[in-house]
């Protein structure tokens, strides 16, 4: 739809109201609606929006650690510009018009701590070397027969999985629950979040989608509203869905896997696909592994924000732990699909489910060019089992360690920008710190008695 068209929508909704939402550090939505007259009033201009969202963790406890903002500054209101090209319509909603926005500084310039405003630059820096950048994500979460409620009254514990055992793949188990597995690639469909795939994995009630490739920043919303989405659908089928990297120790994590390739400037020829190559792929390819490779260790909490995503990352559970890479191989870090010039990308499959995409994305593509910037080697190839290859260095084991190492990084902060390091790695530190006061259920079992 053109602008014109799409003011036209909004003025005649019957329900006469538009949602609005933005996207904390952490990934989540924060959001409100507004009345038309309201959206006419800001969509040449600016909303002001509390800059509270930088200033609190995903509880709503205000950090005691951040420069940005704190009872220090008041949390006074921040500015935020709506992005009229993100419309759409929600179908589970009456079909009311829908916004994404983003902050900016009082002067009108990208805020830099902003995770969409974040990867816009990632994807700047990339058109300035001749580049055109295509991703997609790809999700698996859990399903639950539970509410907000009743996982509350349960303290999170006997909670019923939407299907039982473990049954990857299942036609089967796909008509058990229809309703909820039909209305999610339908309705996705229809708020503009096109679906590849969508299936079971393995894992009681797990299911896995893939968002069609596309331009970045595009394929960027189109993650972070699926994940919202998805729970909002679950929400109206009874189901509580969870993104969590690790919800039980004894079953697999779900990851995030995010697809990537460089095009030309004009998005017709893929700059990963050499035809000339045994491999089929192109030396700007290998630079750009190895400069993800090089940066990971600086990077991880990008894509690895949470206490919970060092639990996925363990030998053996289909999540990588080594600094490794290899042609279609599920154990290694990045794992590269030369294929035609159509499909050739690089798989990153340390992400998590649990990342904010905007976020992670932009860990991704900018380490990726740096590797092109810097015409980096790379490393051997692993062959065969990747948790055994650690001739080149291992994952951080948590977060804390990773964000100390992002933290003293001159590459992360070249990469993102000093501003942006230093408030996500506060916001690091406090989720450790929090985790850190807390007694666990396995504390008590395992000292309780004994010790």
């Amino acid at each position: 739809m053109t602008t014109k068209q799409i003011l036209e929508y909004v003025k005649n909704h019957p329900l006469k109201k538009v949602k609005l939402a933005i996207t904390d550090i952490d990934g989540i939505l924060r959001g409100k609606y507004i009345s038309v007259d309201k959206f006419f009033g800001i969509v040449d201009t600016n909303l002001g929006f509390c800059d509270v969202v930088f200033g609190w963790d995903s509880s709503d406890v205000a950090y005691d650690n951040g420069t940005y903002t704190g009872w220090h500054s008041g949390y006074p209101d921040a500015k935020a510009r709506l992005d009229i090209n993100t419309f759409r319509k929600i179908p589970w909603e009456h079909d009311v018009p829908f916004f994404l926005c983003e902050f900016i500084t009082h002067d009108d310039k990208p805020l830099p701590i902003c995770p969409r405003q974040l990867l816009k630059k990632v994807k700047a820096d990339g058109e300035k070397m001749g580049y055109s950048i295509s991703t997609s994500q790809e999700f698996e979460w859990f399903n639950f027969e539970e509410s907000p409620q009743s996982l509350r009254d349960k303290n999170y514990n006997q909670i019923k999985p939407l299907t039982p055992d473990m049954f990857g793949y299942s036609i089967l188990r796909t008509t058990l629950r229809n309703d909820f597995f039909t209305a999610l690639f339908e309705d996705m469909k229809n708020f503009d979040i096109p679906l590849e795939g969508l299936h079971t994995e393995t894992g009681p009630g797990v299911y896995e989608a893939a968002i069609t490739y596309g331009e970045t920043i595009e394929s960027a919303d189109r993650a972070v509203l699926f994940k919202s989405s998805v729970k909002e659908i679950a929400y109206r089928h009874g189901i509580m869905a969870t993104f969590m990297a690790k919800y039980n120790e004894n079953l697999p994590g779900c990851s995030g896997h995010i697809h990537q390739s460089l095009w030309d400037k004009n998005g017709k020829n893929n700059l990963f696909y050499d035809d000339k190559k045994k491999d089929k792929i192109s030396d700007l390819m290998k630079q750009y592994i190895a400069g993800q490779l090089y940066c990971l260790p600086y990077i991880l909490p990008m894509i690895a924000p949470t206490i919970n995503s060092y639990k996925r990352l363990v030998e053996g559970a289909w999540a990588p732990t080594t600094l490794t890479w290899a042609k279609d191989n599920r154990t290694v870090a990045l794992r590269a699909l030369p294929g035609s010039t159509k499909s050739t990308r690089l798989e990153t499959r340390v992400v998590g489910s649990d990342t904010n995409p905007y976020l992670a994305m932009s860990a991704c593509l900018a380490a990726g060019l740096y590797g092109i910037k810097n015409k980096l080697k790379l490393q051997p190839e692993t062959i065969g089992n990747g948790y055994k290859d650690t001739a080149h260095g291992v994952l951080p084991r948590n977060l804390w360690d990773a964000t100390q190492a992002m933290k003293e990084s001159k590459v992360a902060k070249e990469l993102f920008g000093e501003a942006f390091v230093q408030h996500f790695t506060q916001t690091r530190e406090w989720e450790w710190k929090q985790f850190q006061r807390v007694v666990t259920d396995w504390e008590m079992k395992r000292y309780f008695e004994i010790i």
